[in-house]
């Protein structure tokens, strides 16, 4: 019984840190993307602001503003479990 209770203290700054490496890897998709010419959100993005195409800037930005905010409430659910 004390080992749960160790444990979910111990898996709260794991929780934290894993809310925080999903942004870093967002933003190292955009350059990885590039680089190597993936397809993928990341290369899209670069490209448009190459292109200087607002719409789909807005989008990806939107879009990889939405997986931040739903993976960090998602850590903040994670936190009451």
């Amino acid at each position: 019984m004390a080992f749960l209770r160790v444990l979910k203290a111990a898996l709260l700054p794991m929780v934290t840190l894993w809310g925080v490496l999903l942004g870093h890897l967002l933003g190292g998709a955009v350059i990885v993307e590039s680089v190597f010419s993936l397809p993928g959100l990341g290369k899209l993005a670069a490209d448009a602001v190459l292109n200087r195409d607002i719409p789909v800037i807005q989008g990806t930005v939107l879009i990889m503003t939405l997986m931040f905010v739903i993976s960090s409430q998602a850590v903040e659910v994670m936190y009451h479990i």
